[in-house]
């Protein structure tokens, strides 16, 4: 439905205290002091960003309740008392932090429930390994909208070594299932700049066709809205076949459809991105599944 004046005048509100504020604010949520210090020097200590580090739900609610407005959130899911995931619940059900970017970074083995759940509510996932810092660097960078290139030269090296990580598009092959070709030829420009090769199909029952062809495909995009079979049905018949069951399907929801995130993620997909497709947050996403 079309936004009322008043949300109108909040986004812009908001839009524009962000802008006009020098320094951005982050929140770490973990329970492990040596992680926490760790995200501090990784993050912070440039002087344009601020971090409030705390070691509990309860504590984090409490400087989301009475300190100036955040700009992102740094959430660890192992945590005392109320978990991280109680925690994200509560949070995204207050209207005044609805909006707040939260990325998980986490050691623990999500199920496939556990990463459903989580999917409603956090823009990102990060699993802790060797190369997470650079990639949570990365994805606060994004949400924080540091500039790259007013980073200190060792922070600019890492996001330099993790794009240029993008040697891991280089020969990745992607099908893209979507019946809009504008679409189809957006997107398969901006792979196709990036080093990987691209395949489409235009409509669900030709994405499985497709697949089961080329059982060497590395990731799928997945428009939603197709006429007869539609993403989220054909996203399911895909993960009933064994070959497929963990392959990585990015979900392509129209921005105004609430209900498109929480159906894409059910039905088995890997993760989702609104229309019209922001490159940088694809990109993004993509190193992360074609990581994994």
């Amino acid at each position: 439905k079309p936004a009322s004046l008043e949300e109108l005048q909040r986004v812009f509100g908001e839009i524009e205290s962000f802008i006009e504020r020098d320094v951005r604010r982050l929140l770490v949520v973990d329970d492990d002091e040596t992680q926490r210090q760790s995200i501090i020097d990784l993050v912070g200590s440039d002087g344009d960003v601020e971090i409030v580090a705390v070691g509990s739900s309860e504590a984090a609610l409490a400087a989301l309740e009475n300190s100036a407005a955040f700009d992102c959130m740094v959430l660890d899911l192992k945590l005392p008392k109320m978990t991280g995931f109680d925690l994200l619940e509560k949070v995204k059900g207050d209207e005044r932090f609805r909006h707040l970017p939260v990325i998980v970074y986490t050691g623990k083995e999500l199920t496939r429930r556990e990463e459903t759940k989580l999917k409603r509510y956090a823009e990102t996932i990060v699993i802790k390994d060797a190369r997470s810092p650079e990639r949570l660097l990365d994805e606060t960078s994004l949400f924080l909208h540091r500039v790259e290139s007013k980073l200190p030269l060792e922070k600019r090296r890492m996001l330099e070594q993790l794009h240029n990580a993008d040697s891991i598009f280089v020969g990745r092959k992607v099908l893209i299932v979507d019946d809009d070709v504008r679409n189809v030829f957006a997107l398969t420009s901006m792979l196709e700049a990036n080093g990987m090769d691209v395949i489409f199909a235009e409509n669900g029952r030709d994405g499985i066709d497709c697949l089961t062809a080329n059982p060497d495909v590395d990731l799928v995009l997945m428009d939603v809205m197709m006429p007869e079979l539609d993403g989220y049905e054909t996203t399911e018949a895909i993960r009933k076949l064994p070959a497929f069951e963990k392959l990585p399907i990015i979900a392509l929801t129209a921005k105004a459809m609430k209900g498109d995130r929480e159906r894409s993620i059910a039905s088995g997909a890997s993760d989702y991105i609104t229309k019209p497709v922001d490159t940088d947050r694809l990109l993004s996403l993509l190193r992360v599944w074609l990581y994994q």
